[in-house]
């Protein structure tokens, strides 16, 4: 599939999953703002797609960044950080949500595998009851985009 093919709406991702469903193949979800990608999120993503046979990745909206993380942000478009997302061959398909939680969208799909970084604990991980099992991922020391940005004097 190419790169903006695999970028999909709700409705063809929760299509994807009965498809994987009804072949037994294991769906994995995992979520998050991506807005300046960095070798922690490779890593992170790497890990939640050899959990499955596919890997669904819920992408915060630009104003759902902008009140998760502050006026500042996102630095990147929601299309361009979807774009380069797709782009890796870790992820099978990527859904734009505009809440703040992807609650809305692990409902849909109920994905066999919930993969979150291990800064969360399995208690408080959104969605999580309408998964198979909740992983954690161990998260690379030292990167973070918060990092990054301060670097570059931004926030």
């Amino acid at each position: 599939m190419k790169t903006a093919g695999k970028i999909v709406s709700l409705k063809k991702a929760a299509a994807l999953r009965a498809a994987l469903e009804r072949r037994g193949k294991k769906a994995v979800f995992t979520n998050g703002c991506f807005d300046l990608l960095h070798a922690g999120h490779i890593a992170s993503l790497e890990a939640a797609r050899s959990m499955g046979d596919f890997l669904f990745l819920g992408l915060n909206s630009d104003a759902s960044v902008r009140r998760l993380k502050g006026p500042s942000r996102p630095f990147n478009k929601v299309r361009d950080r979807a774009l380069v997302l797709a782009a890796l061959q870790a992820v099978d398909a990527v859904i734009i949500f505009g809440e703040d939680t992807p609650l809305k969208v692990i409902k849909a799909l109920r994905p066999d595998i919930l993969a979150k970084g291990a800064d969360y604990r399995k208690g408080n991980v959104v969605g999580a009851e309408f998964a198979g099992r909740v992983a954690l991922i161990p998260l690379l020391k030292g990167r973070s985009t918060t990092a990054l940005a301060a670097k570059l004097g931004k926030k």
